[in-house]
């Protein structure tokens, strides 16, 4: 896994862009079409701003996948992650191909139906982020690392929903739905590339863990070090716990 500590979160998403620009490129250079993996939350809008704003990019020839949806929130709500990347994402490019979770549908059926779209054919490039409790997408510990299904219904533990009500998206925690549809562990291992972005301090404990702690499921995201081709942008804030040897060595 290659790290990248940059001086703040503005510089995170910029070089977090120009790197997921660059393999986007790489890809559509080789193949008629890329797919890939979007993560939403507070953590991805300085890099979706710059990324969008890249005019090299063929969005038409771009499919791209959901990575986690709230059950039971409409598209309208201020924290549904249809209407994050629809506005931060789809209006913006003009992506024709995409596949959103709709959480308000049965769950189940909408796992089935996106998930066998999922694993028709590999995915180029995902953007994930690294929750306060360490999760990755929706999977809070401890998560399953074991399951070959694309997508799970998953129960959202105390941490995770506080962070949603940290960063703006509820004022309360009881408004915090408990549930919520996720893509797996090893479905977004399956990725051929994985772009990690992890700003801000309040991050710093879980990317200490996940970096530095062993590989286990109390720290999901801790297995993106298993990967052949992981790469994780965080800023000075996010990195501040982190070893000297553990920068230099990554």
């Amino acid at each position: 896994m290659q790290l990248n500590v940059l001086q703040s979160k503005l510089a995170v998403g910029e070089a977090a862009a120009r790197h997921a620009a660059q393999s986007l490129l790489r890809v559509l250079g080789k193949s008629n079409t890329a797919r890939i993996i979007a993560a939403t939350g507070a953590s991805q809008l300085d890099f979706l701003e710059f990324l969008t704003a890249n005019p090299a990019i063929d969005w038409q020839r771009v499919e791209m996948f959901h990575l986690d949806e709230y059950i039971g929130i409409p598209a309208t709500h201020p924290a549904s992650f249809r209407k994050y990347l629809t506005e931060r994402f789809i209006q913006k490019t003009g992506i024709r191909k995409y596949h959103l979770l709709d959480g308000e549908q049965q769950p189940a059926d909408i796992i089935r139906l996106i998930g066998r779209e999922l694993k028709s054919a590999p995915v180029d490039v995902a953007f994930v982020g690294i929750g306060e409790n360490g999760h990755l997408a929706f999977n809070d510990p401890p998560a399953d690392f074991e399951t070959e299904e694309p997508y799970l219904i998953v129960e959202l533990d105390e941490v995770c929903r506080w962070q949603q009500v940290r960063e703006g998206w509820f004022g309360d925690i009881a408004e915090v739905p408990t549930r919520a549809i996720s893509m797996s562990v090893k479905q977004i291992l399956k990725s051929n590339e994985i772009i990690t972005i992890v700003p801000g301090s309040r991050k710093a404990n879980a990317v200490k863990a996940c970096l530095e702690g062993e590989i286990n499921p109390m720290a999901p995201a801790s297995i993106l070090r298993t990967h052949s081709n992981a790469t994780i942008y965080l800023d000075t804030d996010s990195a501040s716990l982190l070893t000297e040897s553990t920068i230099r060595s990554a």
